[in-house]
Order: structure tokens, then sequence, then C-alpha cells
């Protein structure tokens, strides 16, 4: 007997067989909606709120009720603004300091937005975001904490939720941080992503709510599954006979196994290896145990174009209008923001989108990879207003801060990109060019790639962010150049490739849930029957009724 256990237990095709089977058996149901949520995934995310969108609803900015600066502004409130937006709040100017968490503070008085919104003010915010709609605001919640499509905006929180009346089902979030409508979601948009992001990502509330247990979960649940995927295709192949060795029905068979098995066996050894793949680059999404971890930049790369922290003293109130008047003449901005460049602040103004134009970025869950129009943005310096403004800061620039940003390291050589590279692309082709691709000779095998008209880095790679775009973008996206932007091929093989791996996870399910019936019963019929404390062993089939020994 001892004999025949350690034969068991060190006879590795025992090993692989059983460990693979129960993995299967524990993990099919994920795989089975880990596939089909990926095809959705491919035309629907989870709902959003572009900045065009946002920026097309917004009020007119009024800079005649000023009286502060940005610095006396920050100073009231003790802000050490690194950047400063201008814009309209409950028909005031107010300025917003910072980035993600936002100081907001009135422009004309220097009192902070405490945020204290109530249910009617966050009504006529609501009112004025849809302007069209003539029926009923329905309050439908005082969202406190996190719903299924507020994850991400807990910064924001609390929020006012208002429910539509209108053909599209549209839910309005205002927050009371923001004074804004900070998220708009459809009936259309809620369903494909329940169906393919919250499916795919297991963003399921409750389990989402709590951030490490989230990662967790995804971490290992992928690992298994790597270690699933890996015994399946060593199993498989062992088991494939291509002479057709095998006898099922007097029939010859490249497959031992017959009925739902089979078509599994078949399956893992066709779609099994892509499985692996895709399990294995969804696991590097979540950046595991600091794998590909990349040096951080510099201080010299992160102030080459900026030259430093924002100098928010030179932000004057009379540069402002007269950055809004050089901009006006060309489309009137209904905020300005500020960025560095080298040293000297300049106000950025953005073309808002029209009513017609702002449908294109509405519901931007759906059709993740549509090609959007890029709208129009002017700088104007803060220091020397009477420049006027410009879309540009020249290909001269760029190559003086590619030299600043790596001081003393070697240029391998410095390119013009006229179209997407490897690593510098975008599925919506929203990315500008031309842009400047600068690689140097250092260990870390640096790649800057510089946009004159955003004044600055606009992506940085190093060896192990390439290895890593590859291992995860490339497999789990088949986003490679010479399939990414062919379409429909593209759409082709990543739901072929799809259908096979759902194939391959279905096919175990039937199986599954027939061998955990087996031992179920099994279970079932070897424990013994507890009656006042004792227990009773099952009667035997000729014992008379009610009679147990």
């Amino acid at each position: 007997m001892r004999r025949l256990l350690s034969l068991w237990i060190f006879d590795w095709r025992k090993l692989l067989a059983y460990s693979h089977r129960w993995l299967g058996i524990a993990g099919c149901i994920l795989f089975v909606a880990w596939f089909i949520s990926g095809v959705v995934m491919m035309y629907a995310r989870m709902p959003g709120m572009a900045e065009e969108e946002r920026l097309a609803r917004a009020p007119a900015l009024d800079l005649s009720r000023v009286t502060l600066s940005p610095a006396e502004a920050a100073d009231k409130v003790g802000a050490t603004p690194n950047e400063v937006h201008v814009g309209m709040l409950q028909g005031r100017p107010v300025y917003r300091f910072g980035g993600r968490d936002q100081t907001i503070v009135f422009a004309d008085t220097g009192d902070p937005f405490d945020g204290g919104l109530n249910r009617d003010g966050a009504l006529a915010i609501a009112r004025r975001y849809e302007p069209g709609y003539t029926g009923e605001f329905h309050y439908a919640a005082y969202v406190t904490e996190p719903d299924q499509w507020t994850l991400q905006a807990r910064n924001q929180m609390p929020m006012h939720r208002f429910d539509l009346d209108d053909e599209a089902d549209t839910h309005l979030y205002v927050s009371e941080i923001t004074g804004d409508v900070v998220l708009r979601t459809t009936r259309a948009e809620r369903f494909w992503g329940y169906l393919g992001p919250v499916f795919h990502w297991v963003y399921f509330t409750p389990l989402r709510q709590n951030g490490p247990m989230w990662t967790q979960f995804i971490i290992w649940s992928s690992l298994i599954g790597c270690v699933m995927c890996v015994t399946g295709i060593v199993w498989g192949l062992w088991r494939y006979s291509p002479r057709s060795s095998y006898r099922l029905k007097r029939m010859p068979s490249v497959s031992p196994y017959a009925g739902w098995m089979k078509w599994h066996h078949i399956a893992g050894l066709l779609f099994g290896v892509v499985t692996l793949t895709w399990t294995y680059s969804g696991l590097l999404s979540m950046g595991p145990f600091n794998w590909f971890r990349s040096p951080a930049p510099s201080r010299a790369e992160r102030e080459a174009s900026t030259g430093g922290r924002l100098k928010v003293d030179l932000l004057t109130i009379d540069s402002m209008r007269a950055a809004y008047d050089a901009i006006a003449p060309e489309f009137k901005p209904k905020e300005l923001e500020t960025m560095q460049f080298r040293g000297e602040p300049h106000w950025v103004g953005r073309q808002a989108p029209n009513q017609q134009q702002a449908v294109q970025w509405m519901q931007i869950g759906l059709l993740p990879r549509a090609a959007r129009r890029e709208m129009a943005h002017r700088y104007v310096s803060a220091v020397h207003p009477e420049r006027g403004a410009f879309t540009s800061f020249g290909r001269e620039a760029m190559t003086d801060i590619a030299r600043a940003a790596m001081p003393g390291v070697a240029v391998q050589d410095a390119v013009w990109l006229q179209e997407y590279d490897g690593y510098y692309y975008d599925s919506s082709s929203s990315k500008r060019l031309p842009v400047l691709r600068v690689r140097y000779a250092d260990a870390n095998g640096t790649w800057l790639y510089l946009d004159p008209e955003r004044g600055g880095i606009v992506q940085r790679s190093g060896k192990v962010s390439r290895l890593r775009r590859w291992l995860y973008q490339g497999f789990h996206s088949l986003d490679f150049p010479f399939l990414y932007y062919k379409r429909p091929l593209w759409d082709i093989v990543m739901i072929t490739l799809s259908i096979g791996g759902a194939v391959l996870s279905f096919t175990t399910m039937v199986p599954a849930w027939r061998r955990l019936k087996r031992h179920g019963r099994a279970i079932l019929a070897a424990r013994p029957f507890r009656r006042f404390g004792r227990a009773i062993t099952p009667a035997s089939p000729d014992a008379p009724p009610g009679f147990a020994r």
C-alpha cells in the first residue's frame, strides 16, 4: 500500500492530469467569462466622460469679475499649485489648483468652494448640462460610496445622481466636491459595460471597493490560470496521437477521449497556447510582484521641458485677459489652463466643440477605437502676451529639450516620426504626429518622444517597458503593427481566437458538473447518518424498511 501511494505521488502524469483537471473545474466559468467579455471589450468599455463633451457643455468664461491673481488666491487657501485651471462655477470665475485632488477657489473673492452642494444646487447644474431636455430629472441617489460606474471617482464623492426620462435612459452624476457633472451614462453604455469590462476585469462593486483584495484576486487567479494552461498543453500533447492509434467504437482516433472531453482535447491543441498567452499578458496588466519595473525618470527628464515648478507669481490677471483676447479671434475658450515651457509659464486655451460636434464624444464607452477629430488649441505666454497666440513651440526647441533631459548621455539617433512606430501608437489615432524620437545609449536604453505641439516629452520607454509592451499589449490585444490597423482583419483574428478559447473553456463545464455530482454522491454515500447524536450507518438493501445496522 505504501509503495502504491509513493508511486501515485511521484507519478508526474497523475500529478499533471489531476492538477489540470481540478484547476479547470475551479476556473472554467471564469475563463468562459473572460473570453466572451474580451470580444465585447473590442467594441465597448466602461462608461466615461470625454473632456471634449464636458468642455462643450461648460459655461462661457467671464474674466471681468476676476479680482485676484492665481498667486493671491493660492495664498488665501495655503495652496502651492503645480497647475492652474480657470473656469466658471455657479456663475462665478474660479481657480482650480492641482490635478486629481483639486483645490477650488473663487477668483472674485478668494473664498474656497466648500463643496456644500445641496440637492437643488446639483439639480440646477444637471439642468444646465442638458439644456435641450425638457422632461423630469428624477433624484435617484445621494452617492457616498462608489457604485458600479463611479469606482474610479472616489475623490469626487459625494455625488448626486439624477435619472432622466429620455430615450437613452441617461444617468447624471453631479459631484459635491467639484460642482460639475462628472459622469454621464446611458442604458447602452451600462449594458455593454457589464458584459464587457465588468465581467472581464471582475469589476463587481463589492469586490472592487476593496482595491488590494481585488488586485490580489486578479493576480492569483491569473497565475493559477497560467498553471492550468501549461499543464493542459503538456497533457494534451502527451495524449495526442498523430497516427490515430486510439480506438473509439472501433474507429481510429487521435484522442483517447470521447464526447465533450474529445472536443476539449482538440480545442486545447488548437487554442491552448493563445489561451496561455492571453492569461499571462492579462496577469502583466496588474504589474505583479514588481515584474518589468522600469527606473523612474530623473529630475532632469521631468524638468527638461518645464524648467522646474510652475512660477505662479508670473500669472497675472492682465496676462490672463490678454491671453483670452489673443485666442478669441480664433475661438472663444471656455477655460484657460497653464503649462510651463522652459521656465516660462503660458496660458492654454482649447476649443470647445459645439453641440453638434460634441455628439462624437458622447458615450465614449462605445466604439472606443473610433477616430475622433482633435480640437484646436492655442498657447499665449504669460510673460509676453503681446507676442500673440501660437500652436507649436518648434522643432528646434524639442532638440534642446532632448539634450537637457539626458545630460552627458550619447544619442544613438534622433528621428522625426511621420507615422506611429511599434511603441508610440494609439488605437484611435489620437496621438499627434510628427514627434521627435530620440534613442539614447544609456544602460536603460531610454527612448524619448517629444511633441512640439505639446511642448515637451509625451512618452518615455526603456528596455524593460518595451519588452512589457510586447508581452502585454502585443499578446493581449494583438496590437502588432502588421495587424493592429488592418481592420476588419484584426477583428476577424481576435474574434476567431476568442471563440476558440471560449470553446476550449466551455467544453469542460458539462464534464466538470458531472464529475462534481459523482464526487458529491460518493461523499454523501460514505458519510454516516446522524440521529439523536448517534452515528447510524445506512441500511443494507436487504434490510426491512426502517431497519438500520
